[in-house]
């Protein structure tokens, strides 16, 4: 069994937890996820914690338990506490405006950048050079993130561009005679 599968998922009271068939549906305060399980794992709610196990011994199904297991406390933490990413754009003139479900970036291209958020995402700003996500899908904020990064990723000389607020761009040294 996957070391990872072994722990059970606790899920906290505020929580709703309900498995129809193949697909499990969890709901709390700040929304619901739904997933469709494969036949590999096998989930069982008991009391107030999820617990997940191969349905057979092969590489599959045990890699798979731990893949569910995973899945599913991310989903449990996202209904109950929400998953946040923050941006920071360096660069002079670099700046983000959020304007309802429409992200306005100016990135130093000769026209302003729009990003629509999809449905479960909410972005603001803080300040114009701060961008922060939330949402309760950990999958759909990340991707959000790295589509919004992509437009201007960071780049080694002068540092300049999207980046996570955590990341750290390492800088070249330039070109000397």
């Amino acid at each position: 069994m996957s070391r990872v599968a072994k722990n059970p998922v606790v899920v906290p009271s505020d929580v709703i937890v309900a498995m129809v068939a193949n697909e499990i549906s969890i709901k709390g305060p700040l929304g619901e996820l739904k997933r469709i399980l494969t036949a590999d794992v096998k989930v069982v709610h008991e009391g107030d914690s999820l617990k997940c196990s191969a349905t057979s011994s092969s590489k599959q199904s045990n890699a798979m338990s731990g893949t569910i297991r995973a899945l599913l406390a991310n989903m449990v933490q996202g209904v109950s506490k929400g998953f946040e990413r923050k941006l920071l754009l360096v660069g002079v003139g670099y700046r983000a405006q959020a304007v309802g479900e429409t992200l306005n970036l100016t990135l130093g291209f000769s026209h302003p950048v729009s990003y629509v958020m999809p449905e479960g995402v909410v972005v603001t700003t803080p300040t114009q050079t701060e961008v922060v996500l939330k949402g309760a899908d950990k999958q759909r904020v990340g991707q959000v993130a790295a589509e919004i990064r992509a437009y201007r990723s960071p780049e080694p000389y002068k540092g300049k561009g999207v980046r996570y607020s955590d990341e750290v761009v390492i800088m070249k040294e330039t070109k000397k005679k």
